[in-house]
């Protein structure tokens, strides 16, 4: 089975959050899975966090999101097709 990941590093996520959420909704039914990662304590949050998606359906919509994820300022943005086996 094949898996396309993207892993979207954000900085400055205060900044930034706001058009990569756009980005996020404008391709949602290209992202079967979603999971933000950034370090809290109290009421202080961190400028840097990451963003793990598995994607699904047509590799061309990948690609688009990774090119306009990729033209923004402070993210750096690796997309894979990973080779993973089930077991049995």
């Amino acid at each position: 089975m094949t898996k396309t990941i993207m892993l979207i590093m954000v900085g400055k996520r205060r900044e930034t959050a706001v058009e990569v959420q756009k980005l996020l909704t404008e391709y949602g039914c290209s992202i079967k899975t979603r999971l933000g990662l950034h370090s809290a304590a109290g009421d202080q949050c961190t400028e840097d966090g990451l963003i793990i998606l598995e994607l699904a359906g047509d590799s061309s919509k990948h690609e688009e999101l990774y090119g306009k994820l990729s033209s923004l300022s402070c993210l750096n943005v690796k997309m894979e097709k990973m080779e993973i086996n089930n077991c049995g």
